[in-house]
């Protein structure tokens, strides 16, 4: 069970912000992949096609890191750490509704052969501005509102 999040950080989440995942190489490096977000409850959800090197990395150690930007205010982030599990995504339907959240439109076509799944992530720590009281909720309102 995932800790709850701070209503600046979920904000976050269902805004159209973009993510970073970081994922830990087989090496022990770092390895990066700017993505989609949108979330379950507080869990934190994605799509990957398996095979790719964030799958196969998550595969072998369900440890990540992602950080969510506000795009309308770049100081305003929210790193989320946990660990993920992975289903498929029968008719690419959470990927489809990612891609009208962010484009506006249906994704296009994976390669043939492609299995999509989606990534649930169990969020047991979170830093940045969007998990404090006050400052972050003023962040994530229009410019020019009273802090709460």
């Amino acid at each position: 069970m995932g800790i709850p999040l701070s209503e600046a950080a979920l904000a976050l989440l269902d805004g159209k912000n973009y993510a970073v995942l970081a994922t830990v190489n087989p090496d022990g490096s770092p390895q990066t992949s700017v993505m989609w977000v949108g979330r379950d409850g507080d869990d934190l959800l994605f799509s990957t096609v398996a095979g790719r090197v964030k799958h196969r990395n998550m595969s072998r150690d369900p440890r990540v890191s992602v950080t969510v930007i506000d795009s309308a205010d770049q100081e305003n982030y929210v790193e989320l750490r946990g660990r993920v599990s992975m289903t498929p995504d029968v008719g690419r339907r959470f990927d489809t509704e990612l891609s009208w959240k962010y484009d506006g439109k249906d994704p296009e076509p994976d390669r043939p052969g492609a299995v999509r799944v989606v990534v649930r992530m169990v969020v047991e720590k979170a830093t940045g501005r969007a998990t404090l009281t006050g400052r972050a909720e003023k962040a994530v309102t229009d410019v020019g509102d009273p802090p709460r």
